[in-house]
């Protein structure tokens, strides 16, 4: 017979990342290879079977002992049809996802936007574990959310809910690659503050200013450069009003925050909780608590593999 398990897919632009976990959750194995976007639909969705094979390969899994897989993808998209409606990193439009990959499978699939998954990760195994909501946001080069809601994930009508990133913070501010001008995105994300890093160095340094990513602002920051220091605090001042447009909405217990920018040091954290403690309702921040993401890179395929025991075994994790 032998053990159940489930994959856990994070799609990227850049790359593939698969787990394969058992039914409590136990990872025995990853793979991640590059996505090859530019090769079109069809040959993502064979990388994708591809990955799984492997996992399972890893592990000494049986085909017909795989239950389910979850996976996690960019851009709008409908998890009721498996449909991406648009994913601009992956050049799709209208991709029936899920359809694909369950033929090239012969197993149920399950599809969630990529926010919505590392909420579900991060609720499910890392920090929110335990709880019954949370509220999500990662800041590395673009700026994501979802929503965690009595245990469930909220979508809204569309399953388009959770896009902190582009709350309009600076009205007529920077175009954001939405379209609209002055999203939390646009002005407090990973590129926004490199870009604006870039904007002040001086034009004569080149091909210098190009190497500048919000890493090297944030190293700069905690070693003491005043413009450096500026550049932080704008965008932590940013990422608080962000935060209290959604602490006022939805007064949650807790918010977790991951991606690569909020690894930058106490500063920026300590700039964007003064900014969400200056701007939120008094009651509602005394109630929620901000906490670094506990899985990292993991949240999304962690999230995947909830998503598929949600799916394959009816695993609810509402009392864990």
């Amino acid at each position: 017979m032998g053990a159940d398990y489930v994959a856990g897919v994070d799609l990227g632009g850049t790359k593939i990342y698969t787990l394969l976990a058992t039914t409590e959750g136990t990872v025995k194995a990853e793979a991640e290879v590059p996505t090859e976007a530019g090769r079109g639909y069809e040959a993502v969705v064979e990388r994708i079977a591809e990955t799984v094979a492997a996992v399972a390969a890893q592990a000494g899994a049986r085909p017909e002992n795989i239950r389910a897989v979850g996976v996690g993808a960019p851009g709008p998209l409908d998890p009721r049809t498996g449909i991406v409606h648009q994913a601009p990193n992956l050049g799709w439009k209208e991709a029936p996802l899920r359809a694909g990959l369950e033929a090239r499978l012969g197993l149920p699939v399950r599809l969630e936007n990529d926010a919505n998954l590392g909420a579900l990760g991060e609720y499910a195994f890392g920090a929110g574990r335990g709880g019954t909501e949370l509220v999500y946001v990662t800041v590395s080069t673009g700026i994501g959310g979802g929503l965690i809601l009595r245990g469930e994930i909220y979508g809204g009508a569309g399953g388009g809910a959770g896009e902190i990133g582009h709350i309009t913070v600076v009205p007529g501010g920077p175009r954001c690659r939405c379209g609209s001008r002055g999203c939390l995105e646009a002005v407090a994300s990973g590129t926004a503050i490199a870009l604006r890093a870039r904007e002040l160095l001086d034009r004569g340094a080149g091909g210098a200013a190009e190497a500048i990513t919000a890493a090297t602002v944030a190293r700069a920051a905690e070693a003491g450069d005043p413009e450096a220091r500026a550049i932080l605090d704008e965008a932590a001042w940013h990422l608080g009003t962000g935060l209290a447009a959604v602490v006022n909405l939805l007064n949650p217990g807790l918010v977790v925050l991951g991606g690569g920018v909020m690894r930058s040091g106490r500063l920026l954290w300590e700039r964007m909780d003064r900014s969400l403690r200056e701007q939120a309702l008094e009651a509602s921040y005394r109630q929620v608590r901000l906490v670094p993401g506990a899985l990292g890179a993991r949240a999304g395929a962690l999230g995947a593999v909830a998503l598929a025991l949600r799916a394959g075994l009816s695993i609810d994790f509402g009392k864990h």
